[in-house]
């Protein structure tokens, strides 16, 4: 069927382009980013204007596009200080929407990571706080667990993002605080003059 293709193709293009503006939004450009989910957004509308007499097409063809879709748009939003999007304001159905929401716990862990490693604890410190209030959202809709089976999964892995960052800002939290200290000891001892009853003894050693 025709029209099955071309959905299965513009779904593709979508998950493409959600993929390449979440990268986008990593490295800092959130124009970028935009820009891709702008597109993304256009084919989505006529992928619903063109199967709107055919839900299952929608269902067997581009739910994977709506989840990633959702989830670069909420890493977008989060990351650019808006709030976070709902689904009726992606027009996207609910269930794809929460399925993308517990996935994008995965690029605030990357976030976070890649924060660490630039020694910016403040901002990976706030991307793990988007990972747990998004894991605290989650974790009452057992309702579409019979719905959406891979949400539990989803669910799991992101409680072990979670607990994984935790571990990571701990550790670089207090190696920080044990080089601060090391810094401040050097500088104390650096600033300190030698005794008197120090220059004595090495004058009379010569």
């Amino acid at each position: 069927m025709k029209l099955r293709e071309d959905t299965i193709t513009a779904s593709r293009k979508v998950t493409v382009l959600s993929k390449q503006a979440v990268m986008a939004v990593h490295q800092r450009n959130l124009e970028e980013a935009s820009s891709k989910l702008k597109e993304a957004e256009q084919i989505l509308r006529n992928i619903e204007d063109r199967i709107s007499s055919h839900p299952d097409v929608r269902r067997e063809s581009a739910n994977i596009a709506y989840q990633e879709y959702a989830e670069a748009r909420i890493f977008e939003a989060v990351v650019s200080g808006l709030r976070f999007p709902s689904p009726q304001d992606l027009r996207i159905p609910t269930i794809q929407y929460v399925l993308g929401l517990a996935d994008s716990i995965g690029e605030f862990r990357r976030r976070a990571v890649d924060a660490l490693t630039r020694r910016e604890i403040s901002e990976a410190e706030s991307s793990l706080k988007t990972m747990e209030d998004i894991y605290r959202e989650l974790l009452p809709l057992e309702f579409y667990y019979s719905l959406a089976s891979e949400l539990r999964r989803k669910v799991d892995v992101a409680r072990h993002l979670i607990e994984a960052t935790m571990g990571d800002v701990y550790t670089e939290k207090n190696r920080s605080s044990l080089q601060s200290a090391m810094q401040s000891l050097e500088n104390r001892l650096g600033t300190q003059k030698p005794s008197l009853r120090y220059l004595k003894g090495s004058s009379n050693k010569g």
